[in-house]
C-alpha cells in the first residue's frame, strides 16, 4: 500500500549541517595497522568538542527554516531522529523546540529507528500535516556516531544530518507524491543500553538487511504510483559505504548520474540518522522545477522508508537562501586519530 494523505503537503523549507572536522580512512587504518586503500569511505566528519546531536540539529534546523521564511512560534511539532542522543533520559526534540522559539505550544518528542529514525519523523509529519491536525512539522535526522576503536564501522560513523519543514502544498518547494515502509525483524546491528558501541550481524548486514529492504521499499512504492526509474532526475538511498547505494541503484535499474548528486557517503561518511537525509539535502540544492526524486532510508533492525517527491516552482528562490550542502562539506579540516579521540571523548580517564 501506498502511504498518501488527505491533503497534499511537501517540504517547506530543508537545511544540512555537517562539523568542519574530517579523519581520513588512511589515517584510520595507519594506527590500527590496515594494509591496502581498499577503504569503505575516504575520509569522515567528525564532531568538536563543543558539538553533539543536539547542537548539530539546531544549526540544521535553522538554514531549514530561513529557507521556509516560517518562524518558530508557528510549528506545530519538533521531532529529533537520532541513534546519538546527548541524553539518555531526555528528549532531544524539546533542547530544539525551546532554541527556535516554539516553545511551549508544540508537539516534541524523539524517533529511533537506527538510520532510519529521520525518514520516520518525516512520515509522521506527513500524516500530521496532511490530516489538517498541524500547519508545519520541522523534522530533523542527524547523528554523530560511533564505532568501537579498530572496529570496521569506525571507518565510517561520522556526523552530520538534515533538518525538514513538512506543510501545504500550496506552500512547498517539493510535494510528496507517497510513501511506503518495508521491516522485518533482521538483526543486522544492534547495541545493548548498557553498552557505548554497536555490534554488527555480519552475514545479516547485506543481502538480508540492507539490499532486501531498501529494493523491497523502492519497488513497492514504484510499482503502487505507476513510476519507472526514467521518471526521476535524482534518487538517494541510505550510505553506509560507498558501495552498498551504488550496488543497490544499479539494482533497481537508475543510473550513476541519478545517484551523483546526492552520493555523500565518500566525503563525509555515514551519518546514521542524517545519512539519507543529508543525501537529499544536496539533490534539492541543484534540483529544478518538475524534478521527480526518489529517497530511500535504511535502519538496522531492519526496514527502509520510500518516498517520491516532485519538485516546485518555488524550489528557485528558496536554495540560496542558506548555506548548501557542498558549502558545509568543502569547509573542511583535516585531524589527526589523536585530536579525534580527543573530541571523541574516547579515553576513560577514571
Amino acid at each position: 500500500m501506498v502511504m498518501r494523505p488527505t491533503q497534499d503537503v511537501g517540504i517547506i523549507g530543508y537545511g544540512a549541517y555537517v562539523p568542519r572536522y574530517r579523519l581520513s580512512a588512511s589515517e584510520i587504518g595507519r594506527v590500527w595497522g590496515a594494509t591496502g586503500e581498499d577503504y569503505p569511505v575516504r575520509e569522515k566528519s567528525v564532531p568538536g568538542l563543543d558539538e553533539d546531536t543536539a547542537t548539530m540539529a539546531l544549526e540544521a534546523a535553522r538554514n531549514c527554516l530561513r529557507r521556509a521564511g516560517i518562524a518558530g512560534k508557528d510549528i506545530g511539532a519538533v521531532w529529533v531522529g537520532s541513534e546519538s542522543k546527548p541524553y539518555a533520559v531526555k528528549p532531544t526534540g524539546t533542547i530544539l523546540a525551546e532554541a527556535i522559539g516554539a516553545t511551549p505550544q508544540v508537539q516534541a518528542g524523539d524517533w529511533e529507528f537506527a538510520c532510519k529514525a529521520g525518514t520516520e519523523a518525516l512520515q509522521a509529519a506527513i500524516g500530521m500535516v496532511g490530516s489538517g491536525m498541524l500547519r508545519y512539522a520541522l523534522i530533523v535526522g542527524m547523528d554523530a556516531a560511533q564505532g568501537r576503536p579498530g572496529d570496521d564501522l569506525e571507518y565510517t560513523a561520522a556526523a552530520g544530518g538534515a533538518a525538514y519543514l513538512v506543510g501545504p502544498a500550496d506552500e512547498a518547494l517539493a510535494c510528496f507524491e507517497g510513501s511506503t515502509s518495508f521491516v522485518s525483524d533482521t538483526p543486522d546491528f544492534f547495541r545493548r543500553a548498557d553498552r557505548r558501541y554497536p555490534s554488527h550481524g555480519g552475514r545479516f548486514t547485506g543481502e538480508p538487511a540492507y539490499f532486501r529492504h531498501v529494493t523491497g521499499a523502492a519497488r513497492h512504492l514504484l510499482e503502487g504510483l505507476g513510476h519507472t526509474p526514467a521518471d526521476y532526475a535524482a534518487c538517494v538511498f541510505h550510505q553506509p559505504n560507498v558501495k552498498f547505494p551504488q550496488r543497490v541503484g544499479k539494482m533497481l535499474g537508475f543510473s550513476a548520474a541519478q545517484m551523483a548528486p546526492g552520493l555523500l557517503v565518500s566525503e563525509v561518511g555515514n551519518c546514521y540518522a542524517g545519512s539519507s537525509l543529508l543525501g537529499l539535502s544536496a539533490v534539492l540544492d541543484q534540483a529544478r522545477p518538475g524534478d521527480r526524486i526518489l529517497l530511500v532510508s535504511f535502519g538496522s533492525g531492519a526496514g527502509s522508508d520510500a518516498f517520491s517527491l516532485r519538485v516546485t516552482e518555488r524550489i528557485q528562490e528558496r536554495q540560496t537562501l542558506a548555506p548548501s550542502t557542498r558549502d558545509y562539506i568543502r569547509r573542511r579540516r583535516a585531524i589527526d586519530y589523536g585530536t579525534y579521540v580527543r573530541f571523541r571523548q574516547m579515553l576513560d580517564m577514571a
